[in-house]
């Protein structure tokens, strides 16, 4: 009896943890710090730090692979009498934007994401990389600009419970143009794709919450 009692429990904590459904979509929020390289700033994106934020969807492919849209906003700030480069005829520069961004990336997580069966290997922590593009909208002391930006970036995924998970991510946003600080060829240097291009960063944190159960039918799930 002792032994049908242990198999029965041993069956029910199987399925228990067996029962974790995937989902579709997530949905979040996200806040943290933002940087700048660009005319004012040559070599610390993090010299200037400004607030960011905003908000997150993500399509989830499956547990390695996902697809994120994302509204957001970031402060950005420079001063070059903080750089030791002289500007022509020793001109001094600072200025303040406030940018408005929109973007799609891919996601690539190193472990498959999740929690529930174990034969899927799926583990509650996975490091995972990004890569997209966007638009991004600066309005400031330099006028208001709007351009492509290419964002990557890294991040780590950590998962709280079964439908909520929590996020760090680092991205760099290479903008193809010169002017979401207000400046361009101060050197008298014509922007292109290699050169005088901004740069702005964001660190963030996140808070996400999964929806929409995907279809269970025989052996439709993997």
């Amino acid at each position: 009896m002792k032994k049908i009692l242990a198999i029965m429990i041993l069956m029910t904590a199987l399925a228990t943890g067996a029962s974790a459904q995937d989902y579709r979509y997530e949905v979040g929020a996200m806040l943290g710090t933002s940087g700048y390289l660009g005319d004012v700033n040559g070599s610390n994106v993090m010299r200037n730090p400004g607030i960011s934020g905003g908000f997150l969807f993500r399509y989830l492919i499956d547990h390695r692979w996902s697809l994120k849209a994302n509204l957001y906003t970031a402060g950005i700030s420079g001063n070059s009498a903080d750089e030791k480069n002289q500007f022509p005829d020793g001109a001094t520069y600072k200025f303040k934007s406030q940018l408005y961004g929109a973007g799609a990336q891919m996601e690539f997580n190193f472990f498959n994401f999740g929690v529930g069966e174990t034969y899927k290997k799926l583990s509650r922590i996975s490091p995972y990389l990004t890569l997209g593009l966007g638009l991004t909208v600066a309005g400031g002391d330099g006028g208001n600009s709007v351009a492509v930006n290419l964002p990557m970036g890294v991040g780590v995924k950590y998962k709280l419970k079964e439908r909520v998970n929590l996020g760090l991510e680092f991205t760099m946003h290479k903008v193809l143009g010169d002017k979401i600080d207000g400046l361009s060829d101060l050197y008298g240097v014509k922007s292109s794709f290699g050169k005088n291009t901004d740069w702005y960063s964001m660190i963030t944190f996140s808070v996400t919450y999964e929806f929409s159960k995907r279809c269970r039918v025989c052996h439709y799930v993997e």
